[in-house]
């Protein structure tokens, strides 16, 4: 099957967790809003089209034959037992798709740090907020999120979150702990020994055969201003 990934083309945000698995896992894909010439008008259309019975509410969504398939854990859920990427037994599929729901709420709080207002508003807008909330996160946050995570790889006796393979949801792993360290170097730095362990996760999803020929191409967009992870050096201080 040949998937159709529909998110916004300048930024990795919430669409890049999704591609890491599509990547990964050497899958037929297109990425749509940046390979096709009307990408981003379709992507409109299909959001807006009343002839979708179930229509997605944001990006990313995920057209794979006739369904379409909205909401980055939902995705995951959908297309990780078809790539490889996490065993089919029903336990197993229902523990992962609880770590992704975790991360998702984790990327929430990341983009609540420098949007703790509206997501409506620019950041100039919000700065004195922003400040606070940021070392809200930076110093109680931050570090419960990175132990929960810690925990779960030790207690699985693995290399890996979830059984003794790679899953997305290691992929996921790697995707925050890279964002984290572009948008607070600082904070990430202080905290980095203490949890050795989702470093050497991170280190051996980025060492695997496809994702690391992704992460060396131009696919791969850099972190920028515009998306989840965003480093504003006042709010790493």
């Amino acid at each position: 099957m040949r998937y159709e990934l529909y998110y916004w083309p300048s930024i990795q945000g919430r669409g890049e967790f999704v591609r890491l698995a599509l990547e990964d896992a050497g899958a037929d894909y297109v990425d749509v809003a940046r390979q096709s010439k009307h990408g981003m008008a379709g992507m409109m259309r299909l959001m807006e089209s009343r002839s979708v019975g179930r229509p997605p509410f944001a990006t990313p969504f995920l057209k794979a034959g006739k369904q379409v398939i909205a909401q980055t854990a939902n995705i995951l859920l959908f297309l990780g037992p078809r790539l490889g990427l996490v065993r089919k037994d029903e336990a197993t599929r229902l523990w992962a798709h609880q770590l992704q729901l975790t991360i998702a709420d984790w990327v929430a709080e990341v983009h609540d740090s420098h949007h703790p207002i509206s997501g409506g508003l620019y950041y100039e807008d919000q700065k004195r907020g922003a400040k606070r909330r940021a070392a809200e996160f930076r110093d109680e946050r931050l570090p419960k999120f990175l132990d929960y995570f810690g925990q779960v790889l030790k207690r699985n006796e693995s290399d890996y979150l979830v059984g003794k393979t790679a899953s997305y949801v290691d992929l996921s792993m790697f995707q925050m702990i890279e964002g984290l360290r572009y948008a607070f170097p600082r904070a990430m730095a202080k905290l980095e020994s203490k949890y050795s362990r989702l470093v050497g996760l991170h280190d051996r999803v980025a060492a695997r055969r496809r994702l690391a020929t992704y992460l060396a191409s131009d696919r791969r967009l850099p972190f920028n201003q515009q998306g989840i992870f965003r480093h504003y050096p006042e709010l790493d201080s």
